[in-house]
C-alpha cells in the first residue's frame, strides 16, 4: 500500500513572477509575428513611408540617394550582409531594425528575402534594405515619383 502525498502549493506570489516574464514575451513575440507579414513600403511624392509595428518611419525623398539605390542579393555581394544587431530582430528568414553590414555600413533592414533586397543608401548615414514582393517595380516606383520617369 502507498500513499500520496502532494506539494505545498506554491504562493500566488511565485505565479505573479512567471506571468510577469511569459506575458510580456507573448506580446513581444505577437509584434514580431505581426510585423514580419504586415509591414509595407509606400511611396509617395513627399518621401517614402516604411509602415511597421516597431522599427516603422518615414524618409524624405531628399534623404535617399536615389541613383545608387539597387536590388542586391545577400548571398552574393557580401559587403551588404548584415553581421551585427545592433537594435533589433534576428531571426531565421527574418530581420528587422538596426544592423551593422560587412562593409561597415549602418543599416535599417526589413529582410524575409535574402535574394532579391532593395538597398537604399540615405544622406542621413544609414541605408535601407529591405524585401518586397516586386523589387523592379518598386524601384521603377521611386524613379517615376521622384524623377518624372
Amino acid at each position: 500500500m502507498s500513499k500520496v502525498f502532494p506539494i505545498t502549493p506554491a504562493s500566488t506570489g511565485a505565479l505573479y513572477v512567471v506571468g510577469i516574464i511569459l506575458i510580456p514575451l507573448i506580446l513581444i513575440t505577437g509584434l514580431v509575428a505581426y510585423s514580419a507579414r504586415n509591414t509595407s513600403f509606400e511611396v509617395n511624392d513627399k518621401g517614402f513611408r516604411i509602415k511597421g509595428v516597431i522599427y516603422g518611419r518615414f524618409i524624405p525623398k531628399e534623404s535617399i540617394i536615389i541613383e545608387d539605390s539597387r536590388i542586391v542579393n545577400l548571398n552574393v555581394e557580401r559587403e551588404f550582409k548584415p553581421i551585427r544587431r545592433t537594435n533589433g530582430i534576428g531571426l531565421p528568414g527574418y530581420s528587422e531594425g538596426w544592423f551593422k553590414l560587412a562593409n561597415g555600413e549602418r543599416a535599417l533592414l526589413f529582410v524575409t528575402d535574402r535574394f532579391n533586397v532593395v538597398y537604399m543608401p540615405t544622406t542621413e548615414g544609414y541605408s535601407v534594405l529591405l524585401s518586397t514582393v516586386y523589387p523592379e517595380e518598386f524601384l521603377e516606383s521611386l524613379n517615376e515619383e521622384w524623377n518624372g520617369y
